[in-house]
């Protein structure tokens, strides 16, 4: 049971911090005079109102939120360590898995953790690479990171320069984790629109690799519309150096400029234009994948992995402003959207905003094959309201692997991390939080858990402003996924659980 009253909530709960004397070893993957580079970095803080300040400072107050940085959570949570950022002063981004390590995202390149004691984890290696969002994944020795910011080339040197310039690089870095305390940088694809976020599907010889881009701005030379599909890149497990682009599926069909998306305001007003998607989750052992698109959500089938091929498409064009990324269930019958209001810098948790958007959506999958159909069934969204100078709206989160249960735990911002039930998805509920006060009270900054994920029997969450968290649930409901152990996990390839990993 959660305990929901003020009172508790405000009760100080502490942080567990890593051990004095935590050493680290900054390694540059270019010159040594690199430094981070603060160019990628998205604004950090912006001002509120004097009533948003007043109403902040009084929820603090009265304990309706809890104070600055302070940390509440129910009483199934237990945080077990917190490693502040290091080397790497950038923002927080994703996370991968593997054995016993933890590859943590950072605008400014990656962190390695050493988690077989999750109370205490020992930075590895930390790899200097500036490129925003430096979306993370691991297969094998290979490790990806995906840029998404315009470089002046592709090396880990690379500096910021306007994306209007003809040298500008973006896209996909291959490196060698082989000798997993000197990660090796062993190649780089640009691709059209850079790298927003990748899946990997891999196969036993070779790595595909999917990658999402979009047009936020159509001044960008190579993301002027019809960017309506998805850079497919080939990497040879034995010879990743020869990683190449082998194509661009449309997935968007259409007649006209912008090809066959969502055509987003003004035609459907707060709704965002399709031009790409923003991420993809991948089912390897089914042969499907859902992709977040935008203004479209979409099912499509994998039987070629080069030529994905949309098998159904959806919108709601009423409460979702930005589909952002989709989980599959064990089963493979629903899939679970969310809808990044606000661009995850804005405040969405409130009364003023809802309940219904900046959410979850479910939606049941029906029919078999390429007759397969998505159904909408419900919304999600935590109900602890945050203050006005909190970003907060549904963002990356995994399955808690329990047979014949839908579990999900889920990354919100400074809303923190939510552990909720969609077996039912008509009536979904949560059944566990973490969360920290706001960064500010005054100003509005970024902060908070930017993905959650559970991996062999704990919580972790790379926070954007206060680094790597470890947290265990000890939940009836939670408790038989403990058992399942696996050897690796991107959470955007989503495994078979108990078909794979189940020890």
């Amino acid at each position: 049971m959660i305990l929901r009253t003020a009172r508790v909530r405000r009760r100080r709960l502490g942080v567990a911090t890593a051990a004095a004397g935590l050493l680290a070893t900054l390694l540059t993957a270019g010159p040594a005079a690199a430094i981070p580079d603060p160019g990628d970095a998205p604004a950090r803080s912006g001002a509120v109102s004097a009533r948003q300040q007043a109403e902040a400072a009084e929820a603090i107050r009265s304990g309706e939120i809890p104070g600055v940085d302070e940390i509440v959570h129910s009483p199934n949570i237990e945080h077990l360590a917190n490693i502040p950022k290091d080397a790497l002063p950038g923002t927080n981004s994703d996370l991968a898995f593997q054995g016993r390590y933890a590859f943590a995202g950072n605008y400014d390149g990656f962190r390695i953790f050493d988690i077989r004691d999750p109370r205490n984890p020992r930075t590895v290696a930390q790899v200097l690479c500036p490129g925003s969002q430096n979306d993370i994944s691991v297969s094998g020795d290979l490790l990806f990171l995906s840029t998404d910011s315009s470089r002046s080339d592709d090396s880990c040197s690379s500096t910021t320069q306007p994306a209007t310039e003809k040298s500008s690089w973006e896209g996909l870095k291959v490196f060698d984790i082989s000798d997993i305390r000197n990660p090796r940088y062993v190649a780089a694809v640009e691709t059209a629109c850079g790298s927003h976020t990748h899946t990997l599907v891999p196969e036993r010889r070779d790595v595909y690799v999917y990658v999402s881009s979009y047009a936020p701005n159509a001044a960008f030379p190579d993301c002027r519309p019809p960017h309506d599909g998805i850079s497919v890149i080939k990497v040879p497990r034995k010879a990743p150096h020869e990683a190449a682009l082998v194509g661009f599926p449309v997935l968007f069909p259409g007649e006209g400029p912008d090809g066959g998306g969502n055509p987003g305001s003004p035609t459907n007003p707060g709704v965002s234009k399709t031009t790409g998607c923003h991420d993809i989750t991948v089912l390897p052992g089914k042969d499907l994948a859902a992709g977040a698109c935008m203004g479209d959500g979409i099912l499509f089938s994998l039987a070629d992995p080069e030529r994905p091929k949309v098998i159904d498409r959806v919108q709601d064009n009423v409460n979702f402003a930005f589909w952002h990324s989709a989980t599959f269930n064990q089963k493979a019958d629903k899939v679970v959207f969310t809808d990044e209001l606000g661009g995850g810098v804005a405040p969405t948790c409130n009364a003023q905003v809802g309940p219904t958007r900046g959410a979850d959506g479910i939606y049941d999958i029906t029919g078999r094959g390429d007759k397969r159909k998505l159904v909408f069934r419900s919304y999600f969204k935590i109900d602890r309201h945050q203050a006005d100078t909190e970003n907060c709206v549904a963002h990356n989160g995994s399955l808690i692997p329990v047979k014949g249960k839908d579990l999900m735990v889920q990354a919100w911002y400074q809303g923190g991390i939510s552990v909720w039930d969609f077996t039912d998805s008509r009536r979904p509920k949560e059944i566990a939080y973490f969360e920290r006060g706001p960064v500010s009270a005054t100003q509005l900054a970024s902060g908070g858990s930017w993905s959650a994920y559970y991996y062999n029997g704990h919580i972790y969450s790379n926070d954007i402003a206060k680094g790597l968290d470890v947290l265990r649930i000890d939940d009836r409901r939670t408790d038989p996924a403990k058992r399942v152990r696996m050897d690796e996990l991107n959470v955007q390839t989503q495994p078979d659980y108990f078909a794979d990993f189940d020890r």
